[in-house]
């Protein structure tokens, strides 16, 4: 049975599910779960740490391909990434986490060779900067990048069959250097923008809480669904101004 034959049966089988107004909130679970799984890692460490980090990372992935998928939409393109189930959007994720880890990896080694080794360790965090806060100024547009090179990798791998290629990948950004550089660089801008609003709200918050008389766990709550909060914003922020960036490019060359 060929894949578009399966899709053909799962949309005749299945109910149609919208979220109607309610839309931007479709990436909800998968930001759940992501900013659960760095509070595991932060307390636990070691390798139920590690294990902690990539599942992180996964649902960081899941929840970039739901909004893809809505942001390609709001600016006129046409995608399928709605109608990968669960199985075909692991493997994607899965496929595109490891290209990713080995850039970041190349990423530190190249910013350590430099002399910078008290930076490089945050060049691991590019994928985790889509969602959440970086802690550095030069890695919020190194996560701006990363970003970039993930939507462009969504968008070739949706044209050759669910196929990643990172060389592909970096032809196109190649050919729409132009449109794409300067949508990084706005991001890279809004990025720092949020930190410092990010930052400040943190900072409010922790002055609540020394006169604070509730009990702990309604403490944790909250800062739960700050963190949330924030990743969702930055999400749909970074697939907005990437996506439009991607359509000029397309209409510059059709131009």
């Amino acid at each position: 049975m060929t894949i578009a034959l399966r899709k053909q049966l799962r949309q005749q089988s299945l109910p149609s599910v919208s979220f109607g107004p309610f839309r931007f909130l479709e990436a909800m679970p998968w930001l759940v779960m992501a900013a659960a799984m760095r509070l595991i890692a932060a307390r636990t460490g070691g390798v139920v740490g590690l294990l902690a980090i990539g599942a992180a990372s996964i649902a960081v992935l899941h929840a970039f391909l739901v909004v893809a998928q809505r942001s390609i939409e709001l600016n006129g393109g046409q995608t399928n990434l709605g109608e990968l189930d669960f199985s075909e959007q692991f493997r994607l994720s899965r496929a595109l986490l490891w290209r990713l880890v080995l850039l970041m990896l190349a990423g530190t080694c190249l910013v350590a060779a430099a002399g910078y080794t008290s930076f490089a360790p945050y060049m691991m965090g590019g994928l985790d900067g889509m969602a959440f806060d970086q802690w550095t100024d030069p890695g919020k547009f190194w996560s701006a990048v990363v970003a970039a090179l993930v939507l462009l990798m969504v968008v070739d791998a949706e044209r050759h069959g669910g196929q990643v290629s990172f060389v592909r990948t970096l032809r196109e950004l190649a050919r729409r250097g132009p449109s794409m550089g300067a949508a990084v660089a706005v991001l890279g801008v809004v990025y720092l923008g949020l930190g410092l609003s990010q930052g400040w709200v943190r900072g409010a918050m922790w002055e609540i809480w020394q006169v604070w008389s509730g009990g702990q766990q309604l403490k944790n709550l909250i800062y739960f669904v700050f963190i949330f909060s924030f990743a969702m914003l930055r999400l749909w922020i970074t697939l907005l101004i990437l996506t439009y960036g991607l359509k000029q490019s397309y209409l510059h060359s059709a131009a």
